[in-house]
C-alpha cells in the first residue's frame, strides 16, 4: 500500500511529543485522512490531497528562503503536490528544486519538521480543497544563485526575526519558532 510509508511517518511525527495542541490535532487529522481516502496522493482526490513542503534555512539556521508564491501572493516555504509519489521528502526536494534553482541542498533530517492543513480556495476550474501539507527541514547556501520559476513572483532569503512581517500566519510562525528552538540547542 503506498499509503503505508505516509502513515509511518505520520504517527512518527505525532508521537515525536514536540507539537503544540494545534499542530498534534492536525496531524491526528492528517493520519484520519490518509486512513480514509484512498487517492490521498492525487489532486484528484476532491477533500483535498498531500503536498510537500520544503523549509530550506541558511547554516547558521538564522534565514529561511522564502518564494512569493503567484496563484496565492503570500511569502511562503517551496513546495507543491505529490502527484501520486508517496515519498513526500522527495516530493519536497523536487520542488524546492525546481521553484529555486538550487543545487547543492540537503535535507536536514528525512523526519516532518513541520505538518499544516490549509485551506485552498476555489481557482478557476479547481474548487476549494485542502492541503495536508507534510514539510520537511532542507539546508542551503544563501550565497547559491537562485533561479526564479513561473510560480513564483520573487525568490528571497529571509531573516527569521522578519518572516511573520511578511506572512503573519501561525503556520509560518510556527516554523519559525521551532528554527530558532534549534539553534539555541
Amino acid at each position: 500500500m503506498q499509503r503505508q510509508s505516509v502513515l509511518t511517518l505520520l504517527r512518527a511525527h505525532a508521537s515525536g511529543g514536540a507539537l503544540d495542541s494545534h499542530e498534534a490535532a492536525m496531524t491526528a487529522d492528517t493520519i484520519r485522512f490518509v486512513e480514509e481516502q484512498a487517492d490521498v496522493l492525487l489532486r484528484s482526490c476532491g477533500p483535498g490531497h498531500l503536498t510537500g513542503s520544503a523549509w530550506i534555512v541558511s547554516p547558521d539556521r538564522r534565514r529561511t528562503l522564502l518564494t512569493h508564491h503567484r496563484k496565492l501572493d503570500k511569502w511562503l516555504q517551496l513546495g507543491g503536490h505529490a502527484d501520486g509519489e508517496a515519498d513526500l521528502l522527495a516530493v519536497a526536494f523536487r520542488e524546492a528544486r525546481e521553484e529555486s534553482g538550487l543545487v547543492r541542498l540537503h535535507a536536514v533530517a528525512p523526519e516532518i519538521f513541520d505538518l499544516d492543513r490549509h485551506w485552498i480556495p476555489p481557482r478557476k476550474a479547481d474548487p476549494g480543497h485542502h492541503h495536508y501539507d507534510l514539510r520537511f527541514m532542507f539546508e542551503a547556501d544563501p550565497r547559491e544563485p537562485l533561479t526564479l520559476s513561473d510560480e513564483s513572483k520573487d525568490l528571497a532569503w529571509v531573516e527569521l526575526d522578519r518572516v511573520t512581517a511578511l506572512n503573519p500566519e501561525e503556520s509560518m510562525a510556527r516554523m519559525v519558532r521551532k528554527t530558532a528552538g534549534l539553534r539555541r540547542e
